[in-house]
């Protein structure tokens, strides 16, 4: 861990060669880092996010997060970039590998970059980190109850898709964090994703967190569980130290 971090705005390129506003947190030394792709949530790029971003530079991690709404709402409060983006039915699949991809490779440019990534999201960000894991060439990715991944999505978001028929492509180890109470995705939707990993020799990691629905890692709704957040901090961490060292 270090308390010597520098975070702020920068911009890097994403899908289609556009210039995208992203969320930069690292570590002030020069010691070689692995870097850390934080795909926000459907809320959008707001302060919970920014502050797990700088959660990760104080472990250890170069870590950006690419504001994916920028195209549609630059410079909008979160809340009014995430309506819009709703009403347009989500983000473009391709168009996130992109960006993941633009922010992958910003990561690696950095001076102090071991040359290693991971990707994390939670709930849509979940679903888009295993979509980015099956797309790109990565070394680790983190899935926090990601939803849609293996049923079909409501038509309100149709943009999305199942990204099942894309596990044979999954290009790194794969940690995925549940809850037992949660129905976005229900444990019966977690059970047929860890089957089809173990049908195709994928390398993952699997915990449920009884009593425990969507999003209880978020603080600040009715929804957090502390102990179910806790460890699962803890296993993440655990997770990248053993992916993204050099």
């Amino acid at each position: 861990m270090t308390d010597e971090i520098v975070a702020g705005t920068v911009t890097i390129t994403g899908h289609g060669g556009d210039e995208l506003e992203a969320y930069l947190a690292k570590p002030t030394d020069t010691t070689p880092r692995g870097g850390v792709v934080v795909i926000h949530h459907m809320p959008g790029y707001d302060a919970a996010t920014k502050e797990m971003v700088r959660r990760f530079a104080v472990e250890g991690y170069n870590a950006l997060c690419p504001n994916l709404y920028t195209r549609e709402a630059p410079g909008a409060d979160p809340d009014d970039a995430a309506a819009t983006v709703r009403a347009a039915g989500g983000v473009p699949d391709d168009r996130l590998v992109g960006d993941v991809a633009g922010a992958a490779d910003y990561l690696r440019a950095l001076e102090n970059a071991n040359g290693r990534v991971g990707v994390i999201g939670h709930c849509s960000g979940g679903r888009q980190a295993f979509l980015a894991a099956c797309s790109l060439d990565l070394d680790a990715a983190v899935d926090c109850y990601g939803a849609f991944v293996v049923n079909e999505p409501p038509e309100a978001m149709k943009q999305m898709k199942p990204l099942l028929g894309l596990a044979p492509q999954l290009s790194c180890p794969l940690l995925g964090i549940f809850g037992a109470e949660d129905q976005f995705p229900s444990p019966d939707e977690v059970a047929v994703l860890a089957a089809e990993l173990e049908k195709l020799g994928k390398e993952h990691e699997f915990h449920t967190y009884a009593d425990a629905g969507h999003s209880f890692f978020a603080v600040d709704r009715p929804s957090y569980r502390p102990e179910a957040a806790k460890d699962g901090w803890e296993r993440i961490l655990d997770f990248y130290a053993r992916t993204l060292s050099a």
